[in-house]
């Protein structure tokens, strides 16, 4: 073989980011070989097939065997088939296309994808990540349409076949690069909001599909999906499947382990009521990170607090009048044991409790209690109850027995009374914040990550996990994240704008989307007319098209 032949293929060694192309060392021969998942019907398991096309010499060159050969001359025969023809002129819907690409380089997105997995993967990757943006809620096999009319970073139709290999050979190393590379680019000074969510599957082969509290009161079994993001940037930088019945209060520790790993050292968190625990919020303090976080309203410390606020918070001078609430706060000390190489001690760090009342909440609380209590006892007496109604009638209805032996419910006033004293009232804590209205304000930032999950389930198309294998899951999750973090700079810029005012993100979308390119052979491509609408658009997301002949 020549120089000439061997610079030809090594362009092997420059997608080796490409997980379906990996090595073998035999006798110190490094050998390369294809690697393929497939699903084994007769095994039910994830199988693999090999196919060796060559080796690597001692400078790294890619030496290709016969079976390499011969497949790249019948690519090489059709690629000059292809070449024979005349080229012939394509028109392509463009606009939103365009958009995706401007901001996969203005954030980065795009780099990184690049760095993890080669161009070819990646162009893949981010093609399928588009399709779920632009066509909103379209199922995966419709890619072939979509391919056919829209700009793309693939630029050709992905088969549904490829698409499973795609999903199959993203591996959790693949992620780990990824996650260290968006954390490295996106974290700067801002607070990391984290939530789970629950996303219902059918599939039996699955084994992280499991029963548990479903978060969209669904009676499926479910997956569990937990994402980090930053509150200003409203960037995604890590998400992790979770089994079905892992509770959300169990995640933390393996959170913290995962901030290390991808290089976030100093990280401050926002966390909902749902991670409260003595054991999480000990690890955070050992692990040296910050927090704002919702405390539960069965706690201790939770009701101490209240009960020595509860009518002076409502003073005038409590009130603050841009966040329509009253606040009160109190600082005291968190004890927990730290463990070093000297042995055990018990460590007390300062912490700061934030009491609130809100009027309004207090109201709506009220209204939904009511309405809870009046359907529990309407479903009593129709002999048909669930467990939260079951509970609701034992802790708000006296049971009386009348002479005849007939079971009466009667409403515990006295009860419902000091239940409704208890609404409106909420509670948050800080290591470091010592101002009530600042707590509240990073805290409600932090629905930046309720926004993503409603984006990842309806307009992503993940509100059901429609894949059948592991694998594939894993898979499709990383593409669903890419897709996220088009989206999520979208809606920043949308609310930097307000764009909102005039349009959805799926109108928005559809206002560009009908920009079109034209490609005539030998000719620059050009675009079609862009309206005053368009126009304005594109200059918020500094995404102007050149029309210029």
């Amino acid at each position: 073989m020549t120089k000439h032949d061997v610079a030809r293929y090594n362009y092997i060694v420059d997608i080796l980011n490409n997980k379906g192309v990996k090595f073998q060392e035999i006798k110190g021969v490094r050998y390369v070989y294809e690697d393929t998942p497939y699903w084994d019907k007769a095994k039910k398991q994830n199988r693999h097939e090999r196919k060796y096309i060559g080796k690597l010499d001692g400078d790294g060159s890619f030496i290709p065997n016969k079976f390499f050969l011969s497949r790249q001359i019948e690519t090489e025969g059709d690629d000059k088939e292809k070449a024979n023809k005349p080229p012939i002129a394509r028109r392509m819907f463009f606009g939103a296309g365009h958009l995706l690409d401007r901001i996969g380089e203005q954030t980065g997105l795009a780099q990184d994808l690049d760095s993890v997995f080669g161009k070819a993967v990646s162009g893949m990757i981010q093609s399928l990540a588009y399709f779920l943006v632009i066509e909103n809620e379209s199922s995966m096999y419709r890619f072939g349409r979509f391919s056919k009319t829209c700009r793309h970073p693939w630029g050709e139709n992905i088969p549904s076949q490829r698409v499973s290999e795609i999903f199959s050979g993203i591996s959790e190393g693949d992620k780990l690069s990824f996650f260290k590379l968006r954390a490295a680019r996106c974290l700067k000074e801002e607070y990391l909001a984290y939530d789970t969510t629950s996303i219902s599957s059918y599939s039996e082969a699955i084994k992280s599909v499991k029963y548990g509290k479903n978060k969209d009161l669904e009676k499926l079994p479910q997956i569990n999906l937990a994402i980090a993001f930053g509150d200003k940037s409203m960037t995604p930088v890590y998400y992790r499947k979770l089994p079905g019945n892992i509770g959300d209060v169990s995640t933390i520790r393996k959170l913290l382990g995962d901030m290390a790993s991808i290089g976030v050292k100093k990280a401050k968190f926002v966390l909902d009521r749902g991670f409260y625990s003595k054991d999480n919020f000990d690890n955070i303090y050992r692990k040296g990170y910050k927090f704002v976080a919702a405390c539960k309203a069965n706690t201790n410390i939770f009701k101490e607090l209240m009960s020595e606020v509860r009518e002076p918070i409502k003073d005038f001078r409590n009130y603050n009048d841009s966040q329509g609430v009253y606040a009160l706060s109190k600082s005291s000390f968190w004890t927990y044991e730290h463990k070093g190489r000297s042995g055990s001690k018990v460590v007390k760090k300062k912490i700061n409790y934030f009491a609130y009342y809100d009027g309004e909440r207090a109201e709506r609380e009220k209204v939904d209690f009511i309405k809870d209590l009046k359907s529990a006892e309407a479903s009593y007496l129709s002999g048909e109850m669930t467990k939260g109604e079951r509970e609701l009638m034992e802790a708000f209805f006296h049971t009386t027995e009348t002479t005849g032996g007939r079971i009466v419910e009667r409403h515990n006033q006295e009860a419902i009374d000091k239940h409704l004293g208890t609404f409106g009232y909420f509670m948050l804590m800080s290591d470091h914040v010592t101002d009530a209205h600042q707590a509240l304000e990073i805290y409600r930032n932090k629905d930046v990550v309720e926004k993503a999950f409603f984006n990842v389930k309806h307009r992503l198309d993940m509100k059901r996990a429609k894949v059948s294998t592991e694998g594939s899951l894993d898979g499709k999750l990383f593409v669903q994240f890419v897709a996220l973090s088009y989206i999520s700079r979208i809606h920043q810029v949308m609310t930097e704008n307000d764009l909102y005012k005039d349009y959805s993100i799926s109108t928005m979308l559809d206002e560009l989307y009908v920009i079109e390119s034209f490609r005539y052979p030998g000719k620059k491509t050009h675009y079609s007319e862009i309206t005053k609408k368009q126009h304005e658009i594109l200059s918020c997301f500094d995404a102007s098209i050149d029309t210029t002949l």
